[in-house]
């Protein structure tokens, strides 16, 4: 097919410039699934099957997931497409997911003629309104005419400054109707949206100052570290400021779990000292997180004693939450480098030996016993250590929601950057299968391994299918309790044990796999984990192996609902 983006102009189809837009925007995969109202895409896409590839989930949801997976793994934008009414709908669960994770997606779905719009017609719903809330934009195209300014909007304002999704609704006259095309030109700026802030020099050497004055600095790093692409800026300001560095559960792998500053995980099931010090520290440096609840417990009682300084490309996190006494606004590559170099080498050595006493603590009181058990039944915790002891953190790991995620994310060795992929904000079960299947398209050359329970194992378990038709190589290690493990934990301990809707039953997933032509094995003695594991790792394709861990363990450390991080909690005893 001869390249279509030209000053001549050429008559095209809307569907047909949607898809051009596609190959110029350099996206190779699109998720979706077909429906009346995006019909003519899909008979366009007939003609583009070698320069484009759909890959046909079972459900919208997933589609969302998938995209999302790609994305998270490869920093490109995510594309998808949905029918009209319930297709759309069904778009919502990951819309938001990807909204509150900061994930970029061009969603494109077909809506009803526009002469049906506001009549109830068959399969119609005000996609605009319903989406709103869930997307960084959306727009409603009638006319053909005006889709490749609006394409080169939407993949633009869903990749720059602090990405999201971006849904474009396309009425079917739109998709049908020809118009004389002159090609498509990416956008790099629009009159109002800046999304890019210009940093303050003032500021970055307020910070300076505080940073070089002080004797408990410590770092909590986010997502927006890789947002930026900031990774090795973030490194070398790390290793010459010498100070401890706690990510976030998205921020993981910005550095090396195993790196020298690495102290851990803060938040709700974060590690013991990361979690304690914040209240002990006299400057604490935000990078690129925006202080979730679940991060700060209670906020009046959250890092009192320490200077803030607040990293962020998005102005409204700025005092959101925290007052920051330097916030630092702008993207983190370019704020960053010059921070490093106004800061003196130092190392705080007395300092990061605290952070080494609470760990030995909480090895002694929690992590040994989790990951070397001497009970009978598994534990979550050892499975991830057989499996860390495999793969060497060189994996992509996607987890789903609950007790697994946080077991997972405290205990995974991750070696690079965008290989823990976890729905956060929303904490969506039945995110993992189908972003594991978008990993894989993702293109890192990792083994992509989906981590899950089995209550969200079975919220989107359909996506066996798409493993099944398009042969991604998703192992997938389902870690079986019997139980909506996490709610069950807080019913136990804050609900004086009222189990309620929470013993859930699940079928053989073995032979469900078996039906979809993917080989399983499940695991139920200590003793064949190991051997099970690496019949997992070196199947060649999709492998599950299910793995029975004891019905009532708990994740711990836990900082209660409502209390401080200085009140968090080393196990149950």
């Amino acid at each position: 097919m001869k390249n279509l983006n030209q000053s001549t102009a050429t008559e095209l189809s809307g569907s047909r410039i949607i898809l051009e837009a596609f190959l110029q925007e350099g996206v190779k995969t699109v998720f979706g699934y077909p429906g009346g109202a995006i019909i003519p895409i899909y008979d366009a896409l007939y003609d583009y099957k070698d320069q484009l590839e759909h890959i046909l989930v079972r459900h919208e949801q997933a589609a969302v997931h998938a995209a999302q997976g790609l994305a998270r793994v490869s920093g490109k934008v995510g594309v998808v497409m949905a029918t009209s009414g319930p297709g759309a709908t069904n778009l919502v669960t990951g819309l938001a997911d990807a909204l509150l994770d900061n994930t970029p997606l061009v969603c494109i779905t077909g809506q009803v003629f526009e002469h049906l719009l506001g009549t109830d017609a068959f399969q119609e719903i005000d996609v605009m309104n319903v989406t709103s809330p869930v997307t960084k934009w959306n727009y409603q195209v009638t006319d053909a005419n005006e889709l490749p300014e609006v394409l080169a909007k939407a993949f633009y304002i869903a990749k720059s400054g602090r990405p999201g999704p971006v849904l474009i609704d396309v009425t079917k006259n739109a998709q049908l109707q020809k118009v004389a095309y002159n090609g498509y030109f990416p956008c790099h700026s629009l009159r109002s949206y800046k999304p890019d802030p210009t940093p303050s020099l003032e500021h970055i050497e307020q910070a300076a100052e505080l940073i070089n004055k002080a004797e408990r600095p410590f770092i909590i790093a986010g997502q927006g570290i890789m947002l930026g692409k900031a990774e090795q800026e973030f490194l070398e300001f790390a290793e010459k400021s010498g100070v401890p560095v706690a990510w976030t559960a998205l921020g993981m792998g910005v550095l090396p779990t195993d790196h020298p500053h690495a102290v851990g995980m803060v938040g709700m099931h974060g590690n013991y000292g990361p979690n304690i010090l914040t209240n002990q520290c006299d400057v604490l440096i935000a990078v690129g997180m925006r202080f979730d609840d679940r991060v700060t417990g209670r906020l009046d009682q959250y890092a009192k004693q320490a200077k803030i300084i607040h990293f962020d490309i998005d102005p409204s996190e700025i005092n959101k939450n925290v007052k920051a006494d330097v916030p630092v606004l702008g993207n983190c590559k370019e704020t960053l480098p010059i921070l490093t170099t106004l800061i003196q080498k130092r190392k705080h050595s007395e300092w990061h030996q605290r952070f080494k006493d609470c760990l030995e603590v909480e090895s002694i009181n929690l992590i040994n016993e989790e990951l070397y058990p001497n009970e009978e039944e598994m534990t979550m915790g050892e499975v991830i250590r057989c499996l860390n002891e495999m793969t060497k953190g060189e994996a992509v790991i996607v987890t789903d929601v609950g007790q697994h995620q946080m077991i997972t994310c405290r205990y995974s060795n991750f070696q690079h950057s965008r290989t823990n992929v976890t729905s956060g904000g929303l904490g969506t079960m039945g995110f993992c299968l189908p972003a594991a299947i978008g990993a894989v398209y993702g293109e890192r050359n990792l083994p992509v391994i989906a981590v899950m329970g089995d209550g969200g194992a079975q919220m989107n378990i359909q996506e066996l299918g798409t493993i099944m038709q398009y042969h991604p190589e998703v192992k997938i290690l389902i870690l079986n309790n019997s139980y909506l493990g996490m709610v069950r934990q807080w019913q136990e301990l804050f609900h004086e044990e009222r189990y309620s809707s929470v013993d859930i039953q699940s079928p053989d997933f073995v032979q469900v796999a078996n039906g979809y032509h993917i080989p399983g094995r499940k695991v139920a003695q200590r003793e064949d984990l190991k051997e099970g594991l690496e019949e997992m790792l070196s199947h060649k394709g999709a492998f599950l192996l299910e793995v029975m861990t004891g019905k009532k363990h708990n994740v711990f450390p836990m900082i209660p609902q409502g209390k401080s991080v200085s009140e968090i909690v080393l196990n149950h005893k």
